[in-house]
């Protein structure tokens, strides 16, 4: 007979959760896989390993998960868990999360189902996880996963790389017999993530400290999250976890880590210049570079907004130059079903006269009027019309879409580079776009990913909390030992 390999069940739930944003996400939003297709998901599974598929749902950043949709995938996770764990018993979890996941009417998704994992499996099998850096560390979850690991860009280039070293280090410990400690610290800050990208300081600096540290004899891993702003639940704040089996050096390089970063506070800022959206378009118009792009900010479906707020369209029309043609402008996108289908019987060159915003249940809602000059289906944002009017192209999508590269423009036969600016649903550009761009203003609207943190009005977040008290006192950033 052949060595025993390691036993090791997957699955998870991933998704960023905004509490501000209206729609719920519900089975329509989320793919869900199991067996072969969930493996496949992994580029280099360990061999030592026998891993064993679960379930796994992933779902585009948006609203709160509905309970019931929640229910049904925890419950099937925990049950096929539950019977792996009683055919054979398991050494290992790996659970693939983001770490912002909100459920409507709950608290501390993450933090409940690692407790509800934990209960399955017993105190010996240890849990491994890999977050996303704008997911929230609770002390549910760090007490339930013995190894908890995150993503060390942003925007997240090494997202991959992020899981495979969560599997590579659970299956190190497991041949070492290893059960790493954690030293955990919540740092009282809760930021954008446009703030904290790491292709800028304070990020990249303090980012940059990280495999130093993981290196050092003691150390498993180390990780710092930016914390997820636009949720409303009192986990929500920045942290630091190091783990290892040296538990002074440990407490050590997290009490370094989370001091630097709340010394950095102030420093964090947008990695472009940030502006409201009358003056960015200006900007734009009068800046000679080309392609420009405008982040649309406050509406960003991949960072959880509902992508049915139609108010920087409207800023666009308001504007002389946009609204006669004499300037040119391309605006994604908005989910506008109904109008959708009204373009669609309108045909290609008809005119239009259609309702769009608020399809989500964002409150506002903008009259339409304008010429089709293009129908494409998309796999995934259904049905997709591009309308004009005046000079302005505005992209009206069946279902909630995020436009992160050139080609997603070009399918829709428009052309970044050909117009004077071009506006889009977004935070920090993703690198196609932020590689393509001549010029970027990033722009502070309105929606469920708010820029402005401070006019979301938060009430269960831990307070004090910068910056939302700005004045507050130095915190006590001793860290935990797990």
């Amino acid at each position: 007979m052949g060595e025993r390999k390691w036993r090791i069940a997957v699955g998870g739930i991933h998704i960023e959760s905004s509490t501000f944003s209206p729609n719920l996400a519900g089975p329509s939003d989320f793919a869900v896989t199991r067996g072969d297709d969930l493996l496949n998901r992994y580029d280099s599974l360990p061999e030592s390993a026998r891993w064993l598929p679960l379930v796994h749902a992933r779902a585009m950043p948006g609203g709160a998960v509905e309970a019931a949709f929640y229910d049904d995938i925890a419950t099937e996770f925990l049950d096929r868990l539950r019977r792996a764990h009683e055919a054979e018993p398991l050494d290992g979890v790996y659970l693939d999360i983001h770490g912002a996941m909100s459920v409507d009417g709950r608290r501390d998704a993450e933090g409940r189902l690692a407790a509800e994992v934990r209960r399955v499996v017993g105190p010996d099998v240890l849990v491994s996880a890999s977050m996303d850096p704008h997911g929230n560390v609770s002390r549910a979850l760090v007490d339930n996963v013995d190894l908890l690991t995150s993503h060390r860009m942003s925007p997240h280039e090494d997202w991959k790389l992020t899981m495979a070293r969560a599997q590579s280090k659970l299956v190190e410990c497991l041949d070492a017999g290893v059960r790493p400690r954690r030293a955990w610290v919540t740092v009282p800050v809760l930021l954008p993530g446009e703030k904290a990208c790491t292709r800028d300081d304070p990020a990249k600096r303090l980012y940059g400290m990280l495999p130093a540290i993981e290196a050092c004899d003691g150390v498993v891993d180390a990780a710092i999250w930016i914390g997820y702003a636009w949720a409303d639940e009192p986990r929500c704040q920045a942290a630091v976890v190091v783990s290892g089996t040296d538990t002074d050096l440990i407490q050590a390089k997290a009490a370094e880590l989370a001091r630097a970063w709340w010394d950095a506070r102030a420093e964090f800022d947008f990695s472009t210049r940030a502006t409201d959206a009358d003056t960015a378009i200006a900007e734009a118009l009068a800046s000679p570079k080309r392609p420009f792009f405008v982040s649309d900010s406050g509406d960003n479906p991949t960072a959880g907004g509902s992508d049915d707020v139609p108010y920087f369209l409207g800023r666009l029309l308001a504007t002389p130059e946009l609204a006669t043609g004499e300037a040119s402008a391309i605006w994604v996108s908005v989910v506008a079903p109904d109008a959708v289908v009204a373009c669609a019987e309108a045909g290609i060159d008809g005119e239009v006269e259609c309702a769009v915003g608020g399809a989500l249940g964002w409150g506002d809602t903008l009259s339409l009027k304008g010429r089709v000059v293009n129908l494409v289906d998309d796999a995934d944002g259904g049905t997709i019309a591009v309308v004009v009017s005046g000079g302005v192209s505005a992209v009206l999508t069946s279902r909630r879409k995020a436009f992160h590269y050139i080609e997603d423009f070009t399918a829709l036969g428009l052309d970044p580079a050909k117009v004077d600016l071009t506006v889009v649903k977004i935070g920090y550009l993703v690198p196609d776009l932020f590689d393509a761009a001549a010029g970027w203003v990033l722009a502070l609207s309105p929606g469920g990913v708010d820029q402005h943190i401070v006019r979301l009005g938060h009430r269960h977040v831990d307070r004090p909390m910068y910056p939302l008290d700005p004045d507050m006192s130095d915190p006590d950033l001793t860290p935990v030992l797990i």
